[in-house]
Parts: structure tokens; C-alpha cells; sequence
């Protein structure tokens, strides 16, 4: 029985490093690659498309950075749906002179039914094809004053969806804003930086993405309702043949929740969509990796399965072992099972702690925190990810519905920055 608990973790632990071995490839990638340079582009014309759900705390400074941005305003168009909202967030929209819907509808909630239907008001209003593309952008969000340029420059060599670099307005609140900011920079630096040196499709991240008209046209508007309706989209995309291009250059910062409570719900949620997305979408990544060899499919798998689905594998087969040293009195088993448990624990925190260090330091610039604070984080980045285990176990049996979260930090680009 010893041997096959040691065994059995070996073989987890083999198995998680073996799926994610190629994201370690990707490091090297951006360490050792020249990244993609992208000239002028002619300008397109682009709307701007929110949604915002009580939101009226902190969209003006949004929409005052769409003002401020270093491209032709007659070219750009801003709309705003205000879903479900019992603020002044219309309001504020329409003070900021965006075109705004209000939307009411109890039923049929989340950004994804939000989306669809500032679409279909476009559609009424103004045609989909008067624009060349949308960026889709988060009422808690602030824009780099060259945002729009700069993915105007990628969105221009052919690529039909263009996600930006995230980074965070409140890096150093507390542990679990630089948990979030961390890994999305990670995300966007090593994930997405080295599948666009790679020439694989990248992947959207909740906000910050510009997807053409074309495509809104073929879904016939957002047809993506799962409870993670950012990466179903991005599956969807890869399995129909696109390419998720990433300008790195296009810098978007976003609110991360400050409190374990606020953010244990979003996580549910996302992790309850990740089950969802893997659910509806697996078979079809599956035949695109045997028969496609499509390398972005397996990507996309690796991105929505195997981690959570073996960290539950071990703790099932852990339990295992040790209620039945329990039951049959060999304490050894019990004992067997903590230390190969622990040794896994400690081998993912390194990896993690690996991740976590390389991109403080290649972004240290791009942090907005005392150097203390980056440091310290570097530490607390696997415990903020290890969070997700009970997350992920809570996820299988509950029931999980879209609830919105509350943003508050009103910060312009020129605070942020310090």
C-alpha cells in the first residue's frame, strides 16, 4: 500500500508537470525572442462597447480615458448598456457623452446577455458594419492613452480578435489584489506574449479585447452565456480556426477585489464556468488536437481542465488512503499519504513561486507598488493560487449564478502610475 500512495502522487505530479511542461517553453520564448514589432496602421473606426452594472463610481474615469486617447475621436464611438442598473450610472454615461441603453431584464442576466443586447441596439441604431471593430472594455477599467493605437496596429496585420496587456490599478492594496494582478500579468506577458511569438492563437481575459465586426456579425452578436463567457469565447474561436492575436503594447488596468469573501464568489463562478466550458467544448478541443494536430486546441484544454481536474484526483485518492489507514489501524499509510501530499504542495508552490518571481521582475517596471510589496508577493502568489482547491471542490456541487461585483478605486492612468 505504500508504494502505491507514493506512486499514485508520483504519477499526479508527473502528469501536471507533463501537461504544463510547454508553459516553461513559453518563458524561455519571451526571454529569448525578439518580440513582434507593428508599424502605423491606417486609423479604423472602432466603438466602444461597456457593460455596467451600478457602475457609476467609477465609469467616468474610464470613459474620460477613451477621451483622452491619441487617436481620431470622430473615429471612435462609445456605448454604454446599463444592465439591471439602480445607480446613476446611465447618467454618468450620457454626461460623458456616450450613447447609452438601459437595460432591465432579470431572467436572462450576466455580461454576456448584456453584450448581446448592446449589439443588437447597435445593429438598429447604426448597422454592425459601420464599425470595423469593437473593444470591449469593463466600467472599472482605465485606458494607457495609446491603447486604441496600438491594438489599431495588430487588429491591421489581419487579426480578427486582439486582446491588450492587463495590469492592475491596486497592485499593492493586500495580498489578494497582487495574487489577481499577478497572475494576469503573468498571462499576459508569458501565456499570451509567447503564443504570439509562437503564432498560436492567444486568449481573451474577461476585459480589454477588440473583436471585429465580422465576427459579431457571423455569432450574430455575443452568443456566449456560459458563466465565463471570456473563455468560452476564446475556445470557441480556436476550434473554429481563428487566431486570438495580443499587443502587448495596449495597456488596460483594472480593479482586483480586496477582500477573501468578495473574491471567493468570483472564483466560484469562474471556476463553476470552467467546468461549463470544458463541458460543452471538450469533445471538439479533443478532435481538434488528434485530428487537426492543432496545438492551440490542446492549449485551450490545458487552459480549462487538467490542473483542477487533477488537484481533485489527488485529493480524492488521498483521502482514500488515508481513511483506510484509518479503518485498518496502519497509522503508516496515514502518514505515507501527508508527506507525499505535502511534497506535492511544495513541488507546485515552487513552480508557481517560479512563475510568480519571473514575472515581478521582467515586469518590475509595470508594478505600481513599493519594491517591499513586490517581493513580499512573490511569496504570497502560489497561497493566493492554492485557494482555488477548495474553490474547486465547492464549485462541483454548487449551485453557481452571475452576481456582480462592486467596484469602488477611482484612480486616472497618471495616479496609477505614481
Amino acid at each position: 500500500m505504500v508504494g502505491l500512495i507514493r506512486g499514485f502522487n508520483f504519477m499526479v505530479l508527473a502528469l501536471l508537470s507533463l501537461a504544463y511542461f510547454y508553459q516553461i517553453v513559453y518563458v524561455f520564448i519571451r526571454w529569448f525572442s525578439k518580440e513582434k514589432e507593428f508599424g502605423a496602421a491606417k486609423p479604423r473606426r472602432y466603438a466602444v462597447v461597456i457593460s455596467a452594472r451600478n457602475e457609476s463610481a467609477v465609469l467616468g474615469e474610464l470613459l474620460e480615458s477613451v477621451r483622452k486617447q491619441d487617436y481620431p475621436s470622430e473615429l471612435l464611438d462609445v456605448y454604454v448598456v446599463a444592465d439591471n442598473c439602480t445607480d446613476h450610472t446611465a447618467q454618468v454615461a450620457r454626461a460623458h457623452r456616450a450613447v447609452v441603453f438601459e437595460r432591465y431584464d432579470r431572467v436572462r442576466v450576466g455580461k454576456g446577455h448584456a453584450l448581446n443586447y448592446l449589439f443588437s441596439q447597435i445593429e438598429t441604431l447604426a448597422g454592425i458594419e459601420t464599425y470595423d471593430g469593437y473593444l470591449v472594455l469593463d466600467a472599472d477599467n482605465v485606458l494607457d492613452e495609446n491603447y486604441v493605437k496600438e491594438m489599431n496596429k495588430v487588429f491591421a496585420r489581419g487579426y480578427p480578435v486582439v486582446t491588450s496587456y492587463r495590469n492592475s490599478k491596486n497592485y499593492g492594496s493586500n495580498w489578494i489584489s497582487a495574487g489577481y494582478a499577478l497572475w494576469f500579468l503573468r498571462e499576459s506577458k508569458y501565456l499570451n506574449g509567447a503564443r504570439m511569438q509562437c503564432g498560436t492563437s492567444c486568449a481573451i481575459s474577461g476585459t480589454g479585447f477588440l473583436i471585429s465586426s465580422k465576427i459579431v456579425r457571423t455569432n450574430n452578436g455575443w452568443k456566449h452565456h456560459l458563466l465565463t463567457e471570456d473563455i468560452e469565447f476564446s475556445v470557441d474561436s480556436v476550434i473554429q480556426g481563428e487566431c486570438i492575436g495580443y499587443c502587448e503594447k495596449a495597456v488596460l488596468y483594472d480593479e482586483q477585489p480586496l477582500d477573501f469573501k468578495t473574491s471567493w464568489y468570483q472564483r466560484l463562478r469562474w471556476t463553476k464556468g470552467f467546468y461549463q466550458v470544458f463541458g460543452k467544448y471538450s469533445g471538439a478541443l479533443f478532435r481538434g488536437i488528434v485530428k487537426k494536430h492543432c496545438f492551440s486546441c490542446y492549449d485551450m484544454m490545458m487552459t480549462v481542465a487538467p490542473g483542477t481536474m487533477l488537484t481533485l484526483l489527488t485529493l480524492l485518492g488521498n483521502g482514500v488512503f488515508a481513511l483506510a489507514g484509518m479503518i485498518v489501524g496502519r497509522p503508516e499509510w496515514t502518514a505515507v499519504t501527508l508527506r507525499a501530499v505535502g511534497g506535492n504542495l511544495f513541488g507546485i508552490y515552487l513552480s508557481l513561486f517560479f512563475f510568480g518571481t519571473v514575472t515581478t521582475f521582467s515586469e518590475w517596471k509595470q508594478i505600481h507598488c513599493g519594491a517591499g510589496k513586490k517581493l513580499f508577493y512573490m511569496f504570497t502568489f502560489p497561497i493566493f493560487i492554492f485557494t482555488y482547491i477548495p474553490i474547486a471542490v465547492a464549485a462541483l456541487f454548487k449551485k453557481v449564478t452571475w452576481v456582480p461585483i462592486h467596484h469602488r478605486i477611482v484612480k486616472s492612468v497618471g495616479q496609477i502610475r505614481g
